[in-house]
């Protein structure tokens, strides 16, 4: 008998595929500035996401920039946030490429002559002005990143109906370090 199982459990380790690396946050770096808290942080695609987007497929982010209050025996308080919607197309055969970032009051749309530049400009926040510590309550804080990216070819009423079916195609999320504000309001 258990001759049996270590060759069931030998074909099922030998069957199970390795797995693919798949989209992650870089970051986040957050700093104490002059008074104010700034983050910075990429992401980084899977390979079938890039290979899409160059294909000429149209993808949509959201980046999602959360400040967390730590509380000891309560659950942390979000204290506020800011989501960024990043627009990424890609027209392979007049090789033109084009980001669009809006965080709801303004947008920004930008062109490029290549590829790579436009995914660098689109995955990336660098110093951004995410509150200023004078509005804050002393005590230890933390951010959050999350990103995501909805499934362009379902209608969004399947996923009212069908409750397991994701409607993301991923959504990653990840918090920096502890930061300490001092002082008081």
């Amino acid at each position: 008998m258990w001759r049996l199982l270590l060759a069931a459990a030998l074909v099922l380790s030998v069957g199970v595929p390795a797995p693919a690396r798949g989209q992650e946050i870089s970051g986040p770096d957050v700093r104490l500035q002059n008074g104010e808290i700034n983050v910075g942080f990429s992401l980084v695609l899977a390979p079938r996401e890039v290979r899409e987007i160059r294909e000429g497929i149209d993808k949509e982010l959201k980046l999602y920039i959360d400040l967390f209050r730590v509380w000891d025996m309560w659950p942390d308080e979000f204290v506020l946030g800011k989501v960024y919607t990043r627009k990424l197309k890609a027209d392979p055969i007049k090789k033109e490429y084009v980001a669009t970032s809006n965080d709801g009051s303004v947008i920004i749309e930008r062109r490029f002559r290549s590829f790579e530049s436009m995914l660098s400009w689109t995955l990336s926040v660098r110093d951004l002005k995410l509150t200023n510590t004078r509005e804050l309550e002393p005590g230890r804080y933390f951010v959050r990143i999350t990103a995501e990216s909805k499934i362009r070819k379902l209608p969004p009423v399947i996923g009212q109906f069908i409750i397991f079916l994701s409607e993301n195609e991923f959504k990653i999320r990840k918090d920096s370090g502890l930061i300490a504000v001092e002082g008081a309001r």
